[in-house]
């Protein structure tokens, strides 16, 4: 019985492994990717007033991604923005600011 259970466990990860491969986008990836940002920007990018680091809630898509590409770039001075924002790739990043811009 217990074997019958780790070969359903498998076959449904596997499952889960060729539906992802097949290009169904995940439907919470830009709500995991944003997620990273709470220690520092709070949950769903509401910031803790007097805590020093900008609200990202209902900040408009394009204004955050251009703060994401100054980072980057080095143009915006920053303890540890300028290195996150290097590790997402355009998407990723694209997919975060609209996350947060969706946020109210």
């Amino acid at each position: 019985m217990k074997l019958l259970r780790w070969i359903s466990a498998l076959c449904l990860v596997g499952a889960v492994g060729a539906a992802q491969a097949a290009g169904q986008p995940d439907p919470n990836l830009a709500r995991n990717l944003a997620a990273t940002c709470a220690n520092c920007h709070g949950t769903n990018g509401r910031a803790v007033a007097g805590a020093g680091n900008d609200a990202l809630a209902g900040v408009d898509k394009d204004k955050l991604m251009q703060k994401l590409r100054d980072f980057r770039s080095g143009a915006k001075p920053a303890t540890i923005m300028h290195q996150i924002s290097k590790g997402y790739t355009e998407a990723q990043l694209e997919l975060i600011a609209a996350y947060f811009a969706a946020q109210k």
